[in-house]
């Protein structure tokens, strides 16, 4: 079987050079981390060293400052995550206001610890740090969505929903 490197289609890497084209000769750079959302939209999810790497010839910048910027920042995966990535915020706020106790229940709803996925690929448990919604904790976040004031049956309703979907639904659908 023959090895086939990850690559953008035609039609996203115009889009990557199209922003990549934003920034000034030589400051590429500036487009790291948009084009690094876009790698991990389009490779699974998650960036191997080979999609990283990738991404540096494109920004024409070394491998390390891409591995710097994905390995700072939380909402970058580095390995391979679930369906839907649950990401609970566990600061102050959070904290006071239950938090640990959303965790501990999504844990023994779903069967997993935190930083794992569930056998059928489904769910991912993340902590996160704030979310910067304080005034409505406890909350976590699933893809582009903010799920407020969680009790366990907001948890067990939303659960229940995600599992009946054939996608993660975008920032602009909602679930009933």
């Amino acid at each position: 079987m023959a090895y086939n490197p990850p690559r953008f289609s035609e039609e996203r890497l115009a889009q990557v050079r199209k922003i990549v084209g934003q920034f000034p000769e030589g400051r590429q750079k500036g487009a790291l981390i948009r084009v690094l959302h876009m790698a991990q939209e389009d490779f699974g999810g998650h960036l191997t060293a080979e999609v990283m790497d990738y991404v540096a010839d494109l920004l024409a910048i070394s491998p390390i400052e891409v591995y710097e910027v994905a390995t700072f920042y939380t909402m970058f995966n580095l390995k391979p995550v679930g369906k839907y990535m649950l990401e609970v915020c566990h600061t102050g706020p959070c904290m006071l206001r239950g938090a640990d106790k959303t965790i501990a229940y999504l844990q023994q709803k779903l069967g997993i610890k935190v930083n794992e996925t569930t056998e059928d690929g489904f769910f991912t448990l993340k902590s996160a740090e704030c979310l910067g919604a304080c005034g409505y904790a406890p909350m976590m976040q699933c893809g582009e969505h903010y799920y407020e004031n969680l009790t366990e049956e907001k948890i067990d309703a939303l659960v229940d929903a995600w599992q009946k979907q054939p996608v993660p639904p975008k920032a602009w659908e909602k679930i009933d």
